[in-house]
């Protein structure tokens, strides 16, 4: 057999078979193009013709455009429609916008920007009282508990720490899943055929096999329910019988606690792959540095906290342990190792600790704070002090445990010989004394620190407490500026004394800051403060820039709240200009706000007396005599301001006002007859105008001696609008009543 004979052969091709031309064929009866496919039932442009209008070459009867008809649906098309000519903008909307239509459109656009200016000021005054009522009304949360947040700076450490835990009190209930195992189509079917007859299975307690109970079929119909708690019972012993051969799969020992097993998983931290991946680099490099520098306490700390992170307290504990071995000298390892276990080892911890490290204040404080019992803490405190007296942390809290002020008292006279550069100390050891023995305490702090200011202010702010006078006051604070000042020269530098900084702006504002808090004290120390600002507050600042900087200084304080400090630079600033109008009305203004109506009276009747050509201040003082009730000193305030300012129309209108509103119209008649006989008064309108009001409620809306005022007035100023109404309302009230008397005539003689 050859080659060819073993080759597949190809079949041979056919005879070519003439296709079938479908789209001469004749479509069968019914046939609809497209209905098969869902292409039916549409219309094109041809069906409803061209979608342009008919041009000015078309007839009439061109498609697309039905005479009259397309007209009117044109006329009335919505797209045209113009907000000022509604449906007829289509009439002009073949003309051509000119030079006249553009300035006749400037024109009213000019009216409508004037009418629109005219009524700005009220629409915006309008809406800023809108405005301002609905905060009113609708208060943030801030400024509903300002008040509440600035007391809280009041409020003290033990206050603090007495505050309860509110606990978990929300009001919905936390949603209760509920989770449903189903249960198995093999037990299902099992039960079924139990209760049709075939044999019931247990399952043994041994091995788990199951074996069929012959005989048990009869009456398994009426009690189903009860075997299929059986089943279930069964189940469980299943799943016991699989826990077990669990335990006893890594040869005959126990992995798996069977009865905490649940109980395991929910307390499992499944942790994601970076973060595990993450924690195994960092225990790699730290493990490192702990091998290359076992010494190194911040790399055993560093390790032991890691551990903690990723579940091992034990593994951190023994780390812990370990670094103090090696680090015994560093006091950080043992407070690490302390927190980490618990209060008796700890204890244990920190006692060796304090053997290597005996003057570690951190770890006796450490120690302290685990012992429950306050003597017990007394004991390790004054153990602590044996060791380092010279620690002012251990002797605070010595202070802070004890149980009385004797007891404060006798610690506090030892800690200010062991630690006398402590000046809170200091101060505390003089709180504590009577007045004599306090400025004894206070001397001696004095000897010991001259150059803290603290110590200065609590003098004399111990002498104000009981009773001194302000010079005495300001005695010592003049000293104790005069002394720091001197002191802080003679050494190069330093600030003046206790802190600040090395200009003298800085130490005027170290010194301004003591008066503040000398203002906010409880109770508050008025006097020292004012002795403060007096002393300081040209200190440091150029002779043209005292007027604006005390200003400045005042309203800064004066946002803060320290009103005192306030007020004690506006005295200061007063009493270097006190021709100053300005000035006196930011002082009376902070009265008027924060003071009281006697501060404020004395501060005006200052301003009149330095200031009279300031007639704002003598209508001040006038308004506030007045609404203190004592009519008859506002009354003196006008004429004194007479005297200095005649013909002032502003002190004309007071005087007629404090008269006409009292209920003396004859005495604001009088004044207003005065005001119109003064040359000077007698050109201001509105001295015809209230002389016209106040005639009027005297003599009746139809006098004829108010008709010759206002025509009197009228001569003097034609273009006075107020007076024509007042005219215009007088000649109908006379024409009603010759109207009322014409029809009563009439009445008469029917």
């Amino acid at each position: 057999m050859t080659r060819e004979d073993t080759l597949p052969t190809r079949p041979m091709p056919k005879a070519p078979v003439q296709k079938i031309d479908f789209n001469s064929l004749k479509a069968p009866s019914g046939y609809i193009p497209g209905l098969g496919r869902g292409a039916a039932g549409f219309t094109t442009r041809s069906d409803i013709g061209p979608a342009r209008g008919a041009g000015p070459g078309d007839k009439p009867g061109a498609p697309g455009k039905t005479p009259g008809k397309d007209d009117d649906e044109a006329a009335m098309d919505d797209t045209k429609f113009d907000e000022f000519l509604g449906n007829d903008a289509g009439l002009f909307a073949q003309g051509e916008y000119d030079e006249e239509d553009k300035e006749a459109d400037n024109v009213w656009e000019s009216v409508d920007n004037f009418m629109d200016d005219r009524r700005k000021e009220q629409r915006e005054r309008r809406l800023k009282e809108t405005l301002e009522q609905f905060r009113r009304n609708n208060p943030k949360i801030t400024e509903q508990f300002a008040d509440l947040k600035r007391k809280l700076s009041e409020v003290s450490e033990s206050e603090w720490e007495a505050i309860p835990d509110i606990g978990d009190y929300t009001i919905k209930k936390p949603r209760r899943i509920e989770a449903f195992t189903p249960v198995p189509d093999s037990i299902l079917s099992g039960a079924a055929t139990s209760a049709t007859g075939g044999p019931l299975t247990s399952v043994s307690s041994s091995d788990g096999t199951l074996s069929s109970l012959p005989g048990m079929a009869s009456g398994i119909a009426s009690a189903l329910p009860s075997d299929l708690t059986a089943i279930g019972s069964g189940r469980g012993t299943v799943l016991g019988l699989k826990l077990d051969r669990m335990a006893d799969s890594v040869s005959g020992q126990t992995v798996v606690d069977v009865k905490g097993y649940l109980t395991d998983l929910k307390s499992v931290h499944v942790s994601s792959d970076a973060e595990i991946s993450d924690i195994k680099r960092t225990r790699q490099v730290l493990r490192s540095v702990i091998q290359s520098n076992p010494t190194h306490a911040p790399g055993w700390i560093a390790v032991a906290r890691l551990e903690e992170v990723a579940g091992n307290p034990s593994d951190a504990k023994q780390l812990a342990l370990r670094g103090c071995e090696l680090c015994p000298a560093n006091e950080d390892i043992w407070l690490e190792a302390a927190r980490l276990h618990d209060a008796e080892t700890a204890r244990a911890l920190l006692a060796r600790g304090v053997s290597h490290l005996p003057v570690s204040v951190k770890l006796w404080l450490a120690a302290a704070k685990l012992e429950s019992d306050a003597d017990a803490r007394s004991r390790v405190l004054r153990k602590a002090l044996e060791r380092i007296p010279t620690s002012v942390v251990l002797w605070k809290a010595a202070v802070d445990l004890g149980t009385g002020d004797e007891d404060a008292k006798v610690l506090l006279s030892r800690a200010v010989e062991c630690c006398p550069q402590a000046v809170e100390l200091w101060l505390a050891l003089a709180r504590l004394e009577t007045y004599d023995a306090a400025k004894k305490v206070l001397n001696r702090a004095r000897r010991a620190l001259p150059l803290d200011r603290s110590i200065w202010v609590t003098a004399a702010r111990l002498e104000e407490t009981n009773g001194a006078t302000a010079a005495k006051v300001a005695l010592i604070i003049q000293k104790a500026v005069k002394t720091l000042v001197d002191a802080t020269a003679a050494a190069g530098g330093g600030g003046g004394g206790g802190g600040g900084g090395t200009t003298e702006t800085a130490v005027r504002d170290a010194w301004l800051a003591e008066a503040e808090q000398c203002a906010a004290a409880k109770p508050p120390m008025p006097l020292t403060c004012h002795a403060i600002v007096r002393a300081v507050h040209r200190y440091g600042i150029d002779d043209e820039d005292v007027l604006d900087s005390l200003s400045a200084d005042a309203e800064e304080y004066l946002k803060r709240g320290a009103v005192e400090v306030a007020r004690a630079l506006y005295v200061c600033a007063l009493d270097l200009f006190p021709s100053d109008a300005a000035l006196w009305r930011a002082a009376a203004a902070l009265e008027k706000i924060h003071g009281s109506a006697v501060q404020l009276i004395a501060i005006l009747d200052r301003a009149v007396t330095h200031c009279p050509e300031s007639e704002v201040l003598w209508l001040m003082l006038a308004k506030e005599r007045w609404v203190a009730g004592d009519v008859t000193e506002a009354r003196r305030v006008l004429e004194a301001a007479f005297a200095h300012h005649r013909g002032s129309e502003s002190v004309w209108l007071a005087a007629f006002k404090l008269e006409f509103e009292t209920g003396e119209q004859e005495r604001a008649r009088g004044v207003m007859a005065k005001a119109r006989a003064d040359a000077l008064a007698t050109v201001y309108p509105k001295v015809w105008l209230k002389s016209a009001i106040v005639e009027r409620e005297l003599a009746g809306p139809t006098a004829a001696s108010l008709k010759a005022l206002l025509e009197e007035g009228l001569k003097k100023f034609p273009t006075a609008e107020k007076l024509h109404l007042m005219l215009a309302q007088l000649e109908e009230a006379r024409a009603l009543v010759r109207f009322a008397g014409k029809a009563g005539g009439m009445r008469k003689d029917r």
